[in-house]
């Protein structure tokens, strides 16, 4: 054992414990916030918190997606903005297009 591997495990684990220590003192993403301004007219008091996500419906049929056809392109997926934001995720075998078998999957983890 080296010189160099003795310093790279101690400064690794103090770099972890680092992140670790400075993440506790973030609020959660879900938390509410609320800030203060003090300003000529008197204080402004702001409360913030992550919208809501949108409700959507349930997922249309394959076959109105396909347009009948036997995948569904990304154009015809931009039909519903679930689909079209998971793409990636729902066309799994990177192929550039979802066929009915990675559409079912997706459909099925909505729920």
């Amino acid at each position: 054992m080296n010189f160099r591997s003795l310093l790279v495990l101690p400064l690794a684990g103090g770099l972890l414990l680092a992140g670790q220590v400075l993440a506790q003192g973030q609020p959660a993403i879900s938390d509410t916030s609320s800030t203060t301004f003090n300003t000529p007219q008197g204080q402004v008091t702001i409360d913030s918190k992550p919208a809501a996500a949108p409700a959507v419906g349930s997922a249309p049929d394959f076959a109105a997606l396909s347009g009948g056809k036997k995948w569904i392109t990304r154009a015809q997926a931009a039909s519903y903005p679930p689909l079209a934001n998971d793409f990636g995720f729902a066309d799994s075998n990177h192929d550039g297009h979802i066929s009915k078998a990675e559409y079912a999957r997706w459909v099925k983890q909505l729920n």
